[in-house]
């Protein structure tokens, strides 16, 4: 078995767009996938800690900090 792992990252008009756009991108992608012999699997949310940035001598130093991130799975057989 073969997987392919792609993110997605859905863009949209903040005062024009719905959860329709975001449904059209994320089956847009399925479907460019699909077409070259890729089985849909999964939509996966995967957690990623970013660390602190110390800056320079404290100045303009981040605390570290969790993202998540959209990632659409695919296999071949």
């Amino acid at each position: 078995m073969e997987y392919k792992v792609v993110p997605f990252v859905a863009s949209i008009d903040p005062k024009k767009g719905t959860s329709n756009h975001v449904a059209e991108q994320l089956e847009s992608l399925i479907k460019n996938y699909t077409s070259r012999g890729w089985e849909y699997v999964r939509l996966e949310s995967v957690s990623t800690f970013v660390h602190p940035d110390n800056g320079c001598f404290g100045f303009g130093a981040k605390p570290g900090y969790t993202t998540n991130s959209q990632m659409v799975v695919f296999q071949k057989k």
